[in-house]
């Protein structure tokens, strides 16, 4: 990571007379339009979901408590229970000061709040970023990932997840997932409470149950398939402010490249711990994707990313540097 090679990286991000109308991560009103959608249609469903919630289970207040409850855990602590899930620890400038110095840069290229740096002692090469805004937004890295890239992939790693930052991803997909969080926890609790203690309850307890337990599988559903096509889309959102940020999309490319290469080799079962946070990588926790389960990644495939950073890389005129994709 140090070196000749973060020089170059400094003194391209300063030798920045051309580049200076991309210094700034810029609004993207079509992700802007697509997360507003996404939200309004869950706001929907979270009010029918409540309302059905009331109607079977007679009491407003325990639902409404519950639910505001998680919704609330799940806002404030999301990017403490990401960086536990993830082994993840806070790391001061002087023990990773490389690390540090490219946060540092791209934070006042694009004019914004510098994030808390986290580093997770994990071989699976990946990044994430977690926290409710960008005053407590936490940028976390793999020591897989920092070893496995050069200067200029690790910049455009960077600046993707610093993208989510300023574009509020992190709080949308918190508060967007929370949803199917809460219809999920419901439908184990009626299916456990069910499988432990149906011989217990009349049949009206039991459809009840079983009509909570319907309508959390199809709110659970829906909202699943809201998120993902919200998700894919917020990915190539970051990957297009990053290589304009960055004006090196080929070192994105780069990255995209090798780390997707990486992770479909790490076993399986070392994976499986990650995938529940996939929605907030760099790239996914996952081998190599069937077609079907295409459909519901939270990120677009390796070649439409790919796609894209060649179309920006033809638009700004950029030569790859030797190695680059």
């Amino acid at each position: 990571m140090g070196g000749p090679g973060c020089t170059l990286a400094v003194g391209r991000v300063r030798d920045c007379g051309v580049m200076r109308m991309h210094s700034r991560f810029r609004t993207d009103r079509r992700l802007t339009t697509r997360m507003g959608i996404t939200l309004f249609l869950l706001g929907l469903l979270y009010v029918g979901f409540v309302a059905a919630l009331i109607v079977l289970l007679k009491s407003w207040v325990l639902v409404v408590v519950v639910a505001a409850g998680l919704l609330g855990a799940q806002y404030w602590f999301s990017d403490r229970v990401a960086l536990f899930a993830m082994r993840g620890r806070v790391v001061e400038r002087e023990e990773y000061p490389e690390l540090h110095g490219v946060v540092d840069r791209l934070c006042a290229i694009a004019d914004m709040p510098g994030p808390v740096v986290a580093v997770s002692e994990m071989d699976m090469p990946n990044a994430f970023a977690t926290g409710r805004n960008a005053d407590h937004a936490v940028v976390c890295v793999t020591t897989g990932l920092l070893r496995r890239l050069e200067p200029a992939e690790l910049e455009g790693v960077l600046a993707h997840e610093l993208s989510h930052v300023a574009h509020k991803d992190v709080a949308v997909i918190t508060v967007a997932s929370f949803l199917g969080v809460l219809a999920g926890l419901i439908v184990r609790f009626a299916f456990y409470s069910q499988v432990f203690g149906g011989a217990r309850r009349d049949q009206n307890t039991a459809a009840i149950f079983a009509a909570v337990m319907g309508v959390s599988a199809a709110v659970y559903a829906i909202s699943f398939l809201l998120i993902r096509a919200l998700s894919r889309y917020r990915e190539l959102a970051a990957d297009r402010a990053a290589a304009l940020l960055t004006g090196r999309p080929s070192a994105l490319a780069s990255a995209l490249t090798k780390v997707s290469g990486d992770i479909a080799r790490i076993p399986t079962r070392d994976l499986r711990t990650a995938q529940a946070f996939n929605a907030f990588y760099f790239t996914p926790a996952l081998g190599r994707e069937p077609g079907v389960a295409r459909l519901f990644s939270t990120h677009p495939s390796l070649e439409q990313r790919l796609d894209q950073l060649g179309r920006i890389s033809a638009e700004l005129g950029e030569t790859a540097a030797p190695g680059g994709v």
